[in-house]
């Protein structure tokens, strides 16, 4: 009784005795609210709400506090009344195993029961998923068994009911998330639309049209660069479409199959990625939205992403050392030798190269055999309207929340952009461009409506897989989060790790499992629920003011989103990297020799350059610049003249 007498006054202490408590009255029941699992050693949080005998919760704070049994309470943990619930953070439990945890309040008592596990079994389900992506190769098996893992230590270590928690508690979660499904739908129909354009021959027209400028080797080398921008829309599309319309162009200036390969996989992923409307967005959207919501920030997703392409060194820079090396005529290591092999000898391959299949069948198809016209306004109309309608859709939604919130006025296009509902502006957009798409092959001839569905209905398919691992990479994320991964880590690296080098280090760790894996969405999907909440803790930690800690973060994502992108373009084993040696029909292993010192320059000057010093506060403006002179520099001092041809077929 003495015992049970000073934790009561100790918890008055905390929860602020200089309050004159009102009077409850009626108190019944007390219901805890608690994790399902927590880490030994690591504090963590909960409620109690009092309940009154008819069941509803008091609003008053009663004239006890509530007296906490079988968890440690260290000096630092805190007890608050908040409207209608004691919040009690800092709890500590000691030992692993279940325990019992018993709240009194006067003559009032409740119990729950808590699953202690050790630190270091919350980061295994994303080390699994990674360690089995790195053996396997399979993504989603990989996914699937982080979740698996993470479900075996929430739900009582029970193998076989943790099996089926993947799907009726973690996917069904994430997929039932509003917001989740506007992202699977946006990208569906963003896909639908690619597949339309594809079929009609727009994409091909748009890609016409930009090679008629190709006459010399530079000139072919530059159109294959700008194509790039003019094909945005969707990475593999993007490489189907340059690598076999480009082909005989660099073939005839005699450009080797191995700069073409270049060309094409490094304004893939690269473009699509940075691009505010791409069939990547939705993804994007969808991994940072969940991070921030892990960190409690209700900031706008889409205004987070837009922070962060200019902190997208690597793709930036590797677009513009692409197009210094088309310009200049220079070149340096493997590629020269290929180029120079080219130009004097007219080999475009090297002996005994075994060219990647050609995959101009591969891209979709309609018309029953038909020739296709390649009209550019078919590919360009519905990406303009994309582009027009998620624009103001953006514009109307903003203005509406604003004028929900009782503002008026003048008010600038950045505020509105924040205030605006992204998701559906996006969902506009894309059913927009579809219905555009349709129409104007119908209208024209080109494809009936039964062809034009059946095209809108295989870009689809296109993106199952996709939005399969989406749902994955957020229920994983879920896993994470329940378990404390990020608690861990902080915890583990707290007065240990700088916050100022984890936008370096996050690009270095990223790069690595997507070079591994060959894949940037599940490197995506694995890192970002970690490195999120990690960087904001560890900021917060070091005392940091928000805004420094906001451009951390900023650093943070935008850190994953590039280092993806690069082991991704590098990897052997990657799609795009595969795709890019097909359609240009190159040799696979000569693609990724040839290709990787360019890239791994880009990746060098974008760390030194760009992550680095921004995360202590250099200005990204002058970063940008300055890196593009490193990069002129490099390709000026290391390149070096490709010889002419004494005749050009």
């Amino acid at each position: 009784m003495v015992r049970r007498a000073l934790l009561r006054l100790w918890f008055l202490v905390l929860t602020g005795s200089a309050l004159t408590p009102v009077q409850g009255g009626g108190l019944d029941t007390l219901e805890i609210h608690c994790p399902k699992v927590v880490l030994r050693g690591i504090p963590f949080s909960l409620e109690v709400v009092p309940q009154t005998v008819d069941g509803n919760t008091l609003t008053q704070l009663p004239s006890e506090a509530p007296v906490l049994e079988g968890l440690s309470l260290p000096p630092s943990a805190t007890v608050t009344w908040d409207v209608d619930r004691w919040r009690i953070q800092g709890v500590v439990a000691e030992d692993s195993g279940l325990r019992d945890l018993v709240v009194h309040c006067g003559e009032v008592e409740s119990r729950a029961r808590v699953r202690v596990i050790p630190g270091w079994l919350s980061v295994l389900p994303p080390l699994v998923a990674i360690a089995l992506a790195l053996i396997l190769r399979q993504v989603v098996i990989s996914l699937i068994s982080g979740i698996w893992l993470g479900a075996i230590f929430l739900f009582d270590y029970d193998v076989g009911g943790g099996f089926f928690r993947v799907l009726d508690y973690f996917v069904v979660n994430a997929l039932s998330d509003r917001s989740h499904a506007q992202i699977i739908l946006f990208s569906l129909l963003f896909g639908g639309m690619v597949g339309v354009i594809t079929a009609n021959g727009g994409a091909q027209g748009i890609a016409r049209l930009i090679t008629r400028y190709a006459r010399t080797p530079r000139g072919g080398q530059v159109a294959t660069w700008g194509l790039a921008f003019v094909l945005f829309f969707d990475d593999y599309a993007n490489v189907l479409v340059r690598g076999n319309l480009m082909r005989p162009i660099t073939d005839r200036l005699r450009i080797s199959r191995e700069k073409l390969a270049f060309y094409v996989d490094t304004g893939a992923a690269t473009v699509a990625s940075v691009m505010v409307i791409s069939t990547w967005i939705g993804y994007e959207l969808g991994l940072i939205e969940q991070g921030l919501r892990i960190i409690g920030s209700d900031e706008n997703a889409y205004t987070v992403f837009l922070s962060t392409i200019p902190f997208r060194f690597y793709p930036i820079f590797a677009l513009w050392f692409a197009l210094l090396i088309a310009w200049t005529g220079r070149d340096f290591g493997p590629m020269w030798e290929a180029e120079r092999r080219a130009r004097l000898e007219g080999k475009l391959l090297r002996d005994g190269a075994e060219p990647a299949t050609d995959l101009t069948a591969s891209a979709p198809s309609a018309g029953k055999g038909r020739e296709m016209p390649s009209r550019w306004i078919n590919g360009l109309l519905p990406i303009a309207t994309i582009l027009v309608v998620g624009l103001a859709g953006l514009w109307v939604t903003g203005r509406a929340a604003l004028q929900e919130q009782g503002v008026e006025g003048t008010v600038g296009i950045g505020e509105v952009v924040r205030n605006s509902d992204s998701y559906v502006a996006l969902l506009w957009a894309s059913f927009a461009g579809c219905v555009v798409a349709v129409v104007l092959s119908v209208v024209q001839r080109i494809l009936t409506l039964a062809e034009a569905l059946d095209a809108w209905v295989a870009g689809l398919k296109s993106m199952t897989l996709a939005m399969l691992i989406l749902l994955l990479a957020w229920s994983l994320g879920a896993v994470t989060e329940e378990v404390h991964t990020a608690d861990y880590l902080v915890q583990l690296l707290r007065g240990v790790l700088s916050p100022y080098w984890l936008p370096v280090l996050t690009f270095v760790t990223a790069a690595v499992v997507s070079f591994s894996t060959g894949t940037s969405w599940a490197t995506m999907a694995i890192l970002m629920p970690l490195v999120i909440p990690l960087g904001h803790t560890l900021a917060m930690d070091a005392g940091l003011s928000a805004d420094v800690a906001s451009h951390l973060l900023v650093g943070v994502i935008s850190s994953v989103l590039a280092g993806a992108v690069f082991g991704d373009h590098c990897s052997p084993i990657s799609d795009t990297t595969v795709l890019s040696s097909m359609a240009s029909a190159c040799d696979h292993i000569d693609h990724v020799w040839t290709q990787l010192p360019y890239a791994l320059s880009a990746a060098l000057v974008g760390m030194l350059v760009g992550d680095i010093p921004t995360a202590y506060g250099f200005p990204v403006w002058l970063s940008l610049p300055l890196g593009a002179v490193v990069i002129w520099l490099v390709v000026r001092l290391l390149g070096r003249p490709v010889p002419s041809p004494v005749s050009q077929a």
